[in-house]
């Protein structure tokens, strides 16, 4: 799955290429930058792709292009063959055209600098190295990281130093998007089989439905059959008085039989109700699961957007949750993983909110969160990682004071990037049916 224009995850997207290690790149500036001689002093024109170290050329064409714009160029550039190759083919015919400066080189330095055209005006009013590292920070904060990497890679001002700084966040963070991408292609996977096992299961169930419905009709036909012969025995007996003892047995037989049919007839009806309750069941499950499929696409695509620098930053929409629609919203998040509480407040803040942590009774007294909770317009809590004595206060807490609460599906910042983006999905999402929850459990 394309996780770009962005970062791309194959572990040896800077060596595969060159033959030799990622890891070798970093310690060395004279590995990292081969001609320092491009970035003389006094220089002012920006540098194309061919004059960097071909060492960048990988990360560079990852990054800060997508497959699509890479195909479109290759073909342009005259080759045939880009139409039908897969992504990592056109990652490699894209590295090798970086090296040369002839038609296809001139065009993929022209294709990078008009998408990425806002950045580098923004980096062309920087005259040293030291601002120019303060606008990648700024912009790798915002996630803008596509274009300002391009923008510094090719500015005159960028020194080594800056060079390798910027170039090692890239190659660690393509690492990091690469496995949290991994990790929720199993789950989509895992969930998808679950789907399928799930709707075998609710068929074989409706055949044995159907079955036991056959079933009950051929008894009810039969019982009517035992209360005519049973009618008439009954006839026939008055009509003989002579008879009678004859007639009184054949009378007792039927009436056992009907007795016995109309029994057998019972249990069916309830092993009827049953399966149908388990169908049910069975049914909300697999649509709680289909919700979740959909909100882990929903997590890798926003995930997916941020990291790409496509567009401004998400700004979050909670004000459809709330009534007084103010700016400076407060929201309250309960539990989860103290490793990644400054990410999250750096998100809060880039959305425009206030983010305050409590860890649900690890380190945090549990005796704080009614002033926290008095204090947020909004309270999230991942449902795999709070206690359960945190998840009832907050939910006690929230009901008395008429504050929204949304349970996260996990720990994860996909989850909870998410849910500041989209407040309303996520909370349908997470409202599983009680029977699918209990499951779940």
């Amino acid at each position: 799955m394309a996780i770009l224009p962005g970062l791309h995850q194959h572990e040896c997207a800077f060596g595969e290429h060159r033959g030799f290690r990622a890891d070798s790149l970093l310690p060395r500036p004279a590995v990292v930058e081969t001609r320092p001689e491009i970035r003389a002093a006094g220089r002012t024109q920006r540098l194309k792709i061919w004059e960097l170290s071909s060492h960048f050329h990988c990360s560079i064409i990852g990054t800060c292009l997508t497959a699509g714009e890479l195909r479109h160029l290759l073909v342009k550039a005259g080759d045939a063959e880009a139409r039908a190759a897969s992504d990592h083919v056109l990652h490699g015919r894209g590295v090798q055209l970086a090296g040369h400066r002839d038609i296809g080189g001139k065009l993929l330095n022209k294709a990078l600098d008009r998408r990425h055209e806002a950045a580098i005006r923004r980096a062309a009013k920087i005259e040293n190295a030291q601002d120019l590292r303060l606008y990648w920070r700024e912009a790798f904060d915002r996630g803008e990281i596509a274009g300002a990497y391009w923008a510094v890679q090719t500015h005159p001002a960028a020194d080594s130093a800056l060079i390798r700084d910027v170039f090692g966040e890239v190659h660690m963070l393509s690492h990091l998007v690469g496995s949290a991408s991994r990790l929720d292609i199993a789950r989509l996977a895992a969930l998808e089989k679950e789907l399928e096992a799930r709707d075998d299961k609710m068929a074989q169930q409706q055949r044995r439905l159907d079955e036991a419905a056959a079933e009950q009709n051929a008894l009810r036909q039969e019982i009517a059959t035992l209360q005519t012969e049973l009618m008439r025995e009954r006839v026939l007996r008055e009509s003989r008085a002579g008879d009678g003892k004859v007639a009184g047995r054949n009378a007792s037989v039927l009436e056992e039989r009907l007795s016995d049919e109309q029994a057998w007839s019972g249990l069916l009806v309830e092993k009827l109700a049953r399966s149908r309750e388990a169908e049910r069941v069975a049914g909300e499950k697999a649509d709680f699961g289909e919700q979740r499929v959909v909100a882990l696409q929903r997590e890798n695509e926003l995930l997916e957007a941020i990291l790409s620098g496509e567009g401004q930053a998400h700004q979050a929409s909670v004000g459809r949750l709330l009534t007084d629609g103010g700016s400076d919203i407060a929201i309250l998040y309960v539990g989860g993983r103290r490793g990644v509480y400054e990410r999250m407040r750096s998100l809060a803040a880039e959305s425009g909110f206030r983010l305050e942590i409590h860890d649900g009774g690890m380190e945090d007294s549990t005796t704080l969160l009614p002033a926290a909770v008095q204090q947020a317009d909004l309270v999230l809590f991942p449902v795999d990682h709070i206690s359960h004595t945190a998840t009832g206060i907050i939910k006690r807490l929230c009901r008395e004071s008429g504050k929204t609460y949304i349970p996260l599906r996990s720990a994860g910042l996909a989850s909870f990037l998410t849910a500041i983006a989209d407040p309303v999905s996520a909370a349908t999402e997470t409202a599983a049916p009680k029977s699918a929850e209990r499951a779940s459990v």
